[in-house]
């Protein structure tokens, strides 16, 4: 088994005792930097975090091989990755670049093939002059998302 093969296990150990906790990203670098990067459906606590750490670091035998472990919770302006990620964020307005737009829109709807959003426009009326706001809504397909960020509020 791999160094590489092994944390993997060890990770899918740790976030199976987890459920409400997943994996977003993985990286191993060629110096054997553990880089674990962790959502939640209900958010990242710090003793998610801490558990993850230990069930990697503490059946890992360091005299076998040197590394280092970061584990962290994706961050706010860190871009949506999984359909699950997109699901928790139901009702909040996302910043989505696609290849020929960027949206900012709230997300009111998710399935395993696309996301709907909503937002107001202002256009120009269709009689008269001056402009009017309507409401706009679009079914995104995920395939078709270049990145989508959270945008905060305050």
């Amino acid at each position: 088994m791999t160094f590489k093969e092994k944390v993997v296990a060890l990770l899918n150990d740790g976030l199976a005792e987890k459920p409400a906790v997943f994996l977003i990203d993985l990286t191993i670098t060629d110096s054997q930097k553990i880089i674990v990067t962790l959502d939640g459906d209900e958010g990242v606590t710090l003793q998610d975090c801490i558990d993850i750490s230990r069930a990697i670091e503490n059946n890992l035998d360091r005299e076998e091989h040197d590394f280092s472990l970061e584990v962290a919770s994706a961050g706010v302006s860190t871009p949506l990755k999984m359909v699950r990620q997109y699901k928790k964020n139901i009702g909040r307005v996302l910043k989505i670049k696609t290849a020929t737009d960027t949206i900012e829109a709230k997300l009111v709807a998710v399935n395993d093939d696309f996301i709907t959003l909503t937002w107001s426009a202002r256009e120009p009326k269709k009689i008269g002059k001056g402009k009017e706001t309507v409401e706009k809504n679009l079914e995104l397909p995920y395939k078709e998302i270049k990145e989508a960020i959270v945008t905060i509020t305050f």
